[in-house]
């Protein structure tokens, strides 16, 4: 079981709150990704979880029980970290075996869990070298292999990919996805990065300044962004916004079309602007649509096969029935 409920959760650093009271709940089994712009207290939220910082006010319950106070050895939780915390002396089996020897497991079972733990990662052939002789991401394994093993009720990730190259990075946000597919045990996994976010999640939990924005699948957030904070920073490249006139023809304060949501022609159409920048990406090209008066620049993605270049003036419509519409205080106009 792997169900965590907060219950009016708050952190505060003296008289500087950085979480307000929250309320979530994390289902058994669930992947949920944490994320939001550095410093809006994702990974504050994710070490209050798991007993490394105190809660100022609420409670925590792992599976109905109240751990607002256990240590973090007695929440049944295990933590990946950024960085790899791996014993530079030890082979990547003693690395491994190491959080099962403290715990006083038999070495027939902790063998038997090495095993099964190195097959799940393809560490199988690695098991007698050290960390210096492997791969960033071979290193970041071994690292969930020591979390694998103590067959914990969760496991929290807090930004696991983020020393990686961004090849190892694709690579190693498939096999965590994998990873949760073959052993359906809860995770909680911190990023900054919203597309690991909308790729691996069940739930996403958007975190501004503590708070949390929304909660949903990642198609619910995509399509249905509770506010213009979600709608501007869920999506890539980002939702295009709008004020002023653009925005209250619709009667709204403010707008929001996505990229691919906005058809180019070069004769006519509802806004007029100029090429700046475009991105030619073989499936996609991305144009940066400068000089429509409606804002500094305008994301457009387009057919791979566009032929338009820098200069060229350009019509832009949107799709009517996909324009998002926000309110003074950017909350969603149903």
């Amino acid at each position: 079981m792997g169900r965590i409920t907060l219950e009016g959760v708050a952190k505060r650093f003296g008289d500087v709150e950085v979480i307000p009271p929250l309320n979530l709940d994390i289902e058994d089994g669930e992947f949920v990704v944490f994320v939001g712009p550095s410093g809006c207290g994702k990974s504050t939220l994710l070490r209050l979880i798991a007993g490394l910082e105190d809660v100022s006010d609420g409670r925590i319950l792992i599976d109905g029980t109240d751990a607002t106070d256990a240590s973090p050895a007695k929440r049944g939780l295990a933590m990946v970290f950024q960085s790899y915390a791996l014993y530079p002396h030890m082979s990547v089996r003693k690395n491994i075996a190491f959080p099962m020897k403290m715990a006083g497991i038999p070495a027939d079972e902790q063998n038997r869990r090495i095993e099964a733990a190195a097959k799940a990662l393809n560490l199988t052939n690695y098991l007698d070298r050290r960390p210096g002789q492997l791969s960033g991401g071979q290193r970041q394994r071994v690292a969930i292999g020591r979390a694998i093993v103590r067959e914990p009720s969760a496991f929290l990730f807090d930004e696991p990919l983020s020393n990686l190259d961004a090849a190892l990075r694709v690579g190693m946000r498939l096999e965590i996805s994998e990873l949760h597919n073959r052993l359906k045990t809860t995770m909680i996994y911190v990023t900054h990065d919203q597309v690991e976010a909308m790729t691996m999640a069940d739930k996403i939990v958007v975190l501004h300044a503590g708070r949390i924005e929304q909660v949903g699948s990642p198609l619910d957030l995509y399509n249905a962004p509770k506010n213009a904070f979600v709608a501007g920073f869920i999506g890539s490249p980002r939702m295009n916004l709008f004020s002023g006139p653009a925005a209250a023809e619709y009667g709204a304060e403010t707008i929001g079309v996505r990229p691919e949501h906005i058809s180019v022609s070069p004769d006519s159409g509802k806004w007029k602007g100029r090429i700046g920048v475009s991105e030619h990406l073989g499936s996609d090209t991305f144009l940066y649509v400068e000089d429509t008066g409606l804002a500094e620049t305008i994301t457009v993605r387009s057919d791979g096969e566009v032929n338009l270049r820098h200069g060229d003036t350009v019509w832009l419509t949107p799709n009517e029935d996909k324009i998002h519409r926000f309110d003074k205080a950017g909350d969603r106009i149903a």
